[in-house]
C-alpha cells in the first residue's frame, strides 16, 4: 500500500509539471539514471546472483526500472532533433548508443531480463523509418540460434541438423532477398537452377554406397556461389542492396558457427539450462523447469472460470515460486480461470492500442516517439512475461506491469505512463 500511494502521489506530481520540461531535461534525466546504474554496478550487494539493488535502510531500489523511462525520453529527444535522419549511419549509431549504454550496464548487474527489455526500442525505430532489414536480421538471428541449440545433437548421417537447417534458411533468405531487390529476376533464377542442380547431384550420390558426407558443406558452397554471383551483379548494376544481402549471408554463416561457442562459454549455467528447458532439449521438472511446470499446473487447474478469489490451492500453498512477482499470472489463471486470464490480456491489449492511438495524434515527433516507446515497453513486458509463465519462452524474470509485486517496478511503470499522459494532455499547446 505504501508503494501504491507513493506511485499515485508521483503520478499527480508528474501531471502538474510543464510538459516542455520533459523535452528540455531529457538528457539530464538520462545522464542521472546512467550514473545511478554505474554506481549500482560497483556497490550493489549480491542478491540471488544479481547486483541490481541499491539498499537505503528499509527501502530497496532497482535503478534498472527507472532506466526505461529515461531512455524513452532521450530516444524521443534525439529522434525529434531537426538534423536527425533515421537511415544516416551517424544517426543510427547515436540512437543505438543511447539504447545500448543502459542495456549494457544492466547486463553487468547480472539482470538479463531487464536488459533485454531495451530491445523494445528498436520497434520504435522501425516506426520512425528504420529499414525493416534490421528487424528481419534480428528475427533471422533468433531463428538461427534456436535451430542451432534445439538440434545441436541431432544427426542425419554425417550432418548436424542444427547447423544444416540454419545454412538452408540462410540460403533461402539470401535468394528471397535477392528476388525482392533485383531489377532483373532472370539473373537470380540462375542461382536457383544451380542450387537445385547441386542438390539433385548430391541427393543421387547418397543413393550409392559412398562414405556419408556432411550436407552442410554442400549448402555452404551454394551460399559462397550466391555471394560471388551477387557481387558480380553489384559490379555490373551498382545496386547497393546486393552488398547488404552479401553482408547478411556472410554474417549469418558466421553467427551460426559461433552459436555453440557463445552458448557454452558466454552464457551462465542457469541461463543455459533455462533455454534448454524452454526449447525442450532438457527435461528438468525438479530443477530449472520446476517454476514453469508448477505455473502451468496452476493455470490449468483454474479451468474455465477459476477457483475463485484467494481460493487457488497451487498458489496459496506456495507450490509456485515467485508467484507474487514474475509468475503472478499463474495466480490469475488459477483463481479467475480462462475467462479471467483472457480478460486481463484483452485489457492489456486495449491499453497498448490506446497508447498507440494517442501517440499517433501527437503533433510533435518528441511526444509521438515517447508514446511509441511506452507502448513497446508494455508490449515487450506482456509478451515475455506471459510467454515465460506458460513455458514458450525461457525464464528471464521480468514483471507483469501493474500486477507484479515490487516498488521499483510500480514506480517505474507509473512514471513511464504518466509522463506520456502529461505530454498528451498538452498536445494542442503547440506543434
Amino acid at each position: 500500500m505504501i508503494w501504491i500511494f507513493s506511485s499515485l502521489l508521483i503520478a499527480f506530481v508528474l501531471l502538474l509539471i510543464d510538459s516542455d520540461w520533459y523535452d528540455i531535461f531529457a538528457i539530464w534525466i538520462y545522464l542521472a539514471i546512467v550514473a545511478l546504474l554505474i554506481v549500482t554496478v560497483f556497490i550493489a550487494p549480491d542478491i540471488r546472483g544479481s547486483r541490481s539493488w541499491l539498499i537505503m535502510g528499509p527501502v530497496h531500489i532497482q535503478p534498472a526500472e527507472f532506466a526505461k523511462f529515461a531512455t524513452a525520453l532521450i530516444v524521443a529527444k534525439v529522434i525529434s532533433a531537426y538534423h536527425f535522419r533515421m537511415m544516416k549511419p551517424q544517426s543510427l549509431l547515436t540512437i543505438a548508443g543511447f539504447i545500448l549504454l543502459p542495456m549494457s550496464l544492466i547486463l553487468l548487474q547480472q539482470e538479463l531480463g531487464s536488459s533485454l527489455v531495451f530491445l523494445a526500442f528498436f520497434l520504435v525505430l522501425y516506426r520512425e523509418g528504420m529499414s525493416g532489414a534490421v528487424l528481419f536480421s534480428g528475427s533471422a538471428a533468433a531463428l538461427f540460434f534456436i535451430l542451432a541449440i534445439r538440434y545441436s545433437d541431432a544427426m542425419w548421417y554425417a550432418t548436424e541438423i542444427g547447423k544444416f537447417s540454419g545454412f538452408v534458411c540462410t540460403l533461402l533468405f539470401t535468394i528471397g532477398l535477392s528476388y525482392n531487390y533485383s531489377k532483373g529476376r532472370k539473373n537470380i533464377n540462375s542461382i536457383v537452377y544451380v542450387a537445385l542442380g547441386v542438390c539433385l547431384v548430391a541427393g543421387i550420390a547418397c543413393l550409392f554406397p559412398f562414405a556419408p558426407f556432411d550436407w552442410s558443406w554442400i549448402i555452404l558452397l551454394l551460399i559462397a556461389f550466391t555471394v560471388v554471383f551477387l557481387f558480380v551483379l553489384f559490379v555490373k548494376s551498382k545496386v547497393s542492396a546486393y552488398l547488404w544481402i552479401i553482408l547478411f549471408a556472410i554474417a549469418s554463416v558466421g553467427f551460426i558457427h559461433s552459436v555453440e561457442y557463445v552458448f557454452e562459454n558466454v552464457l551462465d549455467s542457469h541461463q543455459k539450462i533455462r533455454i534448454e528447458v524452454a526449447l525442450g532439449t532438457v527435461d528438468d521438472p525438479s530443477g530449472a523447469g520446476y517454476n514453469v511446470n508448477q505455473s502451468k499446473i496452476a493455470i490449468g487447474s483454474g479451468g474455465l472460470l477459476g477457483k475463485g478469489y484467494l481460493n487457488g490451492t497451487q498458489t496459496k500453498l506456495k507450490y509456485v515460486p515467485e508467484q507474487d512477482t514474475d509468475f503472478i499470472f499463474c495466480t490469475i489463471g488459477e483463481e479467475m480461470g480462462f475467462v479471467g486470464s483472457v480478460s486481463v490480456l484483452i485489457l492489456f491489449l486495449f491499453l497498448i492500442i490506446r497508447i498507440i492511438h494517442l501517440a499517433e495524434r501527437q503533433r510533435s515527433a518528441f511526444r509521438r516517439v515517447y508514446g511509441y516507446s511506452v507502448a513497446s515497453i508494455f508490449f515487450f513486458h506482456l509478451a515475455v512475461n506471459i510467454g515465460m509463465v506458460i513455458g514458450i519462452v525461457p525464464v528471464i524474470g521480468i514483471p507483469l506491469p501493474f500486477f507484479s509485486y515490487g516498488g521499483s517496478s510500480l514506480l517505474g511503470f507509473t512514471i513511464l505512463l504518466f509522463i506520456f499522459l502529461r505530454l498528451d494532455a498538452s498536445r494542442g499547446d503547440r506543434a
